[in-house]
């Protein structure tokens, strides 16, 4: 079995079919048999058995064979009433004979599909091409430098070396392996040989290093791209990066310059080639990390309200311990503020000769001076972000001693303390670039007469608040302090106030007032008020802290507060965990600034979002996120195991974290006994409602443990992932990066029903033959407003379908070329281009454009599989050229509905009293409205980004047709007439927005 032998090189893969195996041969008529297939040994047919036919008959000439296709990509795979039980990465198609009839096979693993899918595309494309490199292993590019690198070692120059040597040579070109490991491999090798003896001939060199260092993975990803090569060109690895990983703007000489950096042999940096180890080093590095380099740095508006944005924020930042008896510690500021932390606790009492401490008052034994505690603050408060920092004052101190404090912020801070008191003329917060580099504190303020020199304040400390109210004396009232003014002064812009109810607060509530809530009291406000909760947040800040229960400084879960747009969750950083790794993995996006933009939908100022919507959300076009794992590299062994050895048997487990609707959990198989390259290839989909507020975890476990089964984890934002395929850095249970240690993924985001995304994500599926949906607009119950929107229900009708007819074009085009929903159009038509093609290397068609749209047109008779695959691509054409036509007009008629309703925003409590509606029934008209209004614009946005979709396809679709030789005159003329095509269609469209402008 391949799990026993890795497979690096195509002779291992025609090895294994020669000696044969047992694999499922599906019939359309929904039967499944088991059959044992060979390769014969002339490497001319493919033969099964047992079989009713003759023997003769029961094969398939190599010859005959058309496409080999990966995954359930044929009619009978599709139609199979057992489709859905069957393995996606375990199927796939051989395809032969002139009306491309289809072998369907399942294996009994990926590994074993992957390894006749590579066998069988070699010997097709060597009965069409010779390749070099089947003539034995010794002439292969990896062979001769491996070669080289012995010789180099090998100082007596007699083709021998000791094992020693030879060990420690592996280990500097792969420093991930294990010595052990490493010595068995010879080991093996000279048992196998029936040798014994500590020295080692260059041939062992060359065979352990190939067997130790190749991932069969990504062996067959190489395979796959290079057209069954065992290197890349220049030209496959643009293909690559472009179909696959969806880079733009790549040029030759930008694939020559990756080739030239992460090519190990002297000879593949000259002639431009990437062999597998180069390919394996360049999978591994920082350039196809599954973060998005734009997300690492500052990316998105700093210019809206200080409200409009998550905050990243600790809480008892003091502690680096538990909060019932930790001491006070000053590396809890250090270490929050070099994670981007933007809102910081600090708890001040009265310390002795008058000056003023920080400690844990259930722990007093340690305590921290405030002036020593806001010189760090002040030392590394913009070390990880220039954005403002907000300083959450817990006063628990005498008049004199909040003197002090004031004389020592004032001259540690100096100018960087925000003080400008808020103008009544505004309606909103300060942006975060306008508040670059300042300190603001929060905290009680006296009122604005200056003849009151201090007062009594309700008290801000939240613990002891809550241990009050838990008591069974509590009646109610609330602990007072005194404030000096000069402590009151230094607040301006996050004034604390208590929270009553929403009513209130939107009505009296001030700007520049923050409420502060307990989790308790935050959970129960989001389950019984989600809408308001959400409406309130786009004005005010609010802080939620973690309940006083928590003696252990556990934290709570950021996404149930997040979801109703609360800005300011206070995280314990001191406690590691799965809340801590959603926390810091949401942000590290936005340049990991402390600071993320929340979605338009939360931050409109007419919008309705629930934060419990079960479903889509009114005006967001859901997409689905296709995840493979396919392996693992070097995971350890879990830290808190005991008892037991180094092997372990580990799985991956994924999960979604974002509004109800988008949460879910799935795992892998368990592989057992590998922790060094575990093969897991698994697919799984997840539909994402609301990808704005999702995150992705990864978490790698042991399933055979003895007290700790955690390995590894990585937790990301949806809006930060990369497409293709990618390697996810794993970290620690703390948090911390592990070196080498590793999952390899594909990751691909499709369209559900439509809409658009930038051009590396602009995909499209579709989710099985449903009953088209469309969104319902809300009855408000009164009829000036009612009619309005009634005019928008037949332009939206036509934003959907024109979106989804487009859609299901294109889907249509992907499954004759038998490629799964995933794959781009780019991929699309180079499938298409090699079926069109005829024996004598010519084009069947030719690209024809007419009204600057790309055409095939056939050049004389072509058979009924080519016609049936011209009449979808011109569906695709017809239904991408009328959205692009007609979108304008549609939106504009959506947009000007959207208006018009919008003109009633101000009168409509004026107008629903007039008309007899008032408490329940009022909210409910305001509400619809808000529906209404999130449904127009949303769909107004999605049809705008479907066609920038349609003509950005359109371009990619005309040049791959140039690329692949689908062109009647391939002449520079011919080419300069194209680029004017494509630059009509841009110039007619911008020339179209100007006008609209």
């Amino acid at each position: 079995m391949p799990s026993e032998k890795k497979i690096s090189s195509a002779s291992d893969c025609i090895s294994f079919m020669q000696a044969g195996c047992e694999l499922k041969k599906v019939r359309p008529n929904s039967r499944i048999y088991n059959r044992f297939f060979t390769l014969d040994t002339d490497l001319q047919a493919l033969r099964w058995e047992p079989s009713k036919k003759d023997l003769e008959k029961a094969k398939l000439d190599i010859s005959a064979i058309k496409e080999i296709r990966l995954g359930k990509n044929t009619e009978t795979f599709r139609n199979n009433g057992l489709a859905d039980q069957i393995c996606e990465d375990c199927a796939f198609s051989i395809l032969h004979g002139e009306n491309y009839e289809s072998l369907d096979l399942v294996a009994n693993s990926a590994d074993v599909a992957n390894i006749w899918v590579s066998g069988l595309r070699y010997l097709v494309s060597r009965s069409k091409q010779p390749l070099d490199f089947m003539e034995g292993n010794q002439n292969t590019p990896r062979f001769m430098w491996l070669k080289k690198v012995f010789e180099a070692a090998d100082i007596d120059g007699n083709g021998i070396m000791l094992e020693d040597t030879s060990v420690e040579l592996i280990k500097q070109l792969n420093p991930t392996l294990k010595e052990s490991k490493i010595r068995l491999k010879f080991k093996e090798i000279q048992k196998s040989k029936e040798k014994l003896t500590t020295r080692v001939t260059e041939e062992e060199f060359c065979e352990a290093f190939c067997e130790l260092c190749t991932r069969p993975e990504v062996y067959f990803l190489l395979v796959q791209i290079s057209k069954n090569k065992e290197y890349l060109d220049a030209n496959d690895l643009m293909l690559f990066l472009e179909a696959e990983q969806g880079v733009t703007q790549i040029t030759e000489d930008m694939c020559l310059d990756i080739i030239r950096r992460y090519e190990l042999s002297e000879e593949g940096r000259q002639k431009g080639f990437l062999a597998i180890d180069g390919f394996t080093q360049y999978l591994l590095s920082p350039e196809c990390d599954i973060f998005d380099p734009e997300q690492k740095k500052v990316a998105q508006d700093m210019t809206q309200p200080l409200s409009h944005y998550y905050i990243n924020a600790s809480h008892n930042t003091y502690l680096i311990e538990d909060q019932f008896r930790g001491p006070a510690d000053i590396n809890g500021y250090v270490r929050a503020l070099k994670m981007g932390c933007r809102s910081i606790e600090l708890d001040v009492n009265d310390g002795s000769d008058n000056e003023p401490i920080l400690c844990n008052r259930n722990n007093m034994t340690t305590h921290l001076s405030f002036r020593s505690v806001i010189e760090v603050i002040n030392k590394f408060a913009f070390v990880a972000s220039e954005y403002p920092l907000i300083l959450c004052l817990g006063n628990h101190c005498s008049l004199p001693q909040q003197k002090v404090m004031v004389q020592q912020m004032k001259k540690v801070f100096g100018s960087k303390l925000y003080t400008e008191a808020p103008l009544p003329s505004e309606s909103y917060l300060p942006s975060p670039e306008k508040l670059k580099r300042m300190i603001i504190v929060k905290g009680k303020k006296l009122p604005s007469d200056p003849d009151v020199v201090e007062g009594e304040v309700t008290d801000e400390d939240e613990e002891a608040e809550m241990s009050r109210r838990m008591s069974v004396d509590y009646n109610g009232e609330q602990k007072q302090i005194l404030l000096c003014r000069e402590l009151s002064d230094l607040v301006s812009i996050c004034k604390s106030v208590q929270y009553r109810d929403f009513e209130l607060s939107m009505k009296s509530q001030n700007y520049w007032e923050i409420c502060s809530f307990s989790e308790t009291e935050a959970s129960r406000i989001a389950n019984e008020y989600p809408e308001d909760f959400v409406n309130y947040n786009k004005k005010f800040l609010s802080r939620i802290y973690p309940s006083a229960m928590r003696i252990d400084s556990s934290n709570l879960n950021p996404q149930d507060f997040w979801n109703c747009g609360c800005q300011i969750v206070a995280m314990n950083f001191q406690t590691p965990g799965p809340m801590m790794d959603l926390h810091t993995g949401w942000f590290l996006q936005n340049g990991g600034c402390g600071y993320v933009l929340r979605p338009s939908i939360m931050r409109d100022e007419v919008s309705y979002f629930s934060a419990n919507t079960k479903g889509i959300v009114p005006g967001v076009s859901p997409l689905v996120l296709h995840i493979k794992i396919i392996s693992g590299q070097n995971f350890p062994k879990p830290k808190g195991a005991c008892a037991k050895g180094d092997v372990i048997d580990p799985y991956v487990c994924i999960e979604i974290h974002g509004i109800p609707a988008d949460c879910s959990e799935q795992r892998t198989k368990t592989v057992q006994q590998n922790s060094d390259n575990p093969i897991f290839d698994e697919t799984f989909e997840f539909q994402v409602n609301l990808p704005e507020l999702a995150v992705i975890r990864f978490v790698v476990l042991d399933d055979d443990y003895i007290g700790d089964e955690f390995i590894g984890q990585y937790t990301i934002p949806f809006e930060c992932l990369q497409p293709g395929y990618r390697h996810v850095p794993l970290r620690s249970f703390v948090g911390d990066v592990m070196e080498h240690v590793t999952l390899f993924v594909h990751i691909a985001i499709t369209n559900r029903s439509g809409g658009g995304k930038p051009q590396k994500r602009s995909l499209s599926v579709r989710m099985g033959k449903k009953v088209r949906e469309y969104t319902m607009l809300r009855n408000i119950g009164l009829k000036t407003i009612d009619d309005i929107f009634k005019i928008a229900v037949h332009p939206l009708r036509e934003a959907i379908d024109m979106r989804e007819n487009m859609q299901n074009a294109i889907v249509s085009v992907k499954e004759l070329c038998g490629l799964p929903p995933i794959a781009s159009l780019k991929q699309c038509l180079l499938t298409l281009s090699s079926r069109l093609i005829t024996s004598d290397n010519t084009p069947s068609v030719s690209l024809v454009m007419k009204d600057n749209f790309p055409h095939l047109e056939p050049l004389g008779a072509i058979p009924d599989v080519q016609k049936k695959m011209l009449a979808a691509y011109d569906l695709m054409i017809q239904e991408s050229r009328f959205l692009i036509e007609m979108a304008d007009t549609v939106q504009e008629k959506i947009v000007q509905c959207q208006k018009a309703g919008m003109e009633f925003h101000e009168e409509l409590h004026n107008l629903g009293a007039k008309e007899g509606l008032k408490g329940r029934k009022l909210n409910k008209a305001t509400e619809s409205f808000a529906w209404n209004i999130t449904v127009l614009k949303g769909q107004g946005d999605l049809l705008k980004n479907a066609k920038n979709e349609a003509i950005e396809n359109m371009k990619q679709i005309q040049l791959a047709c140039l690329s692949c030789g689908l062109s009647k005159a391939p002449s520079s003329g011919a080419e300069a007439k194209s680029k004017r095509s494509l630059e009509a269609i841009e110039e007619k469209e911008s020339s179209e927005d100007n006008g609209k402008l």
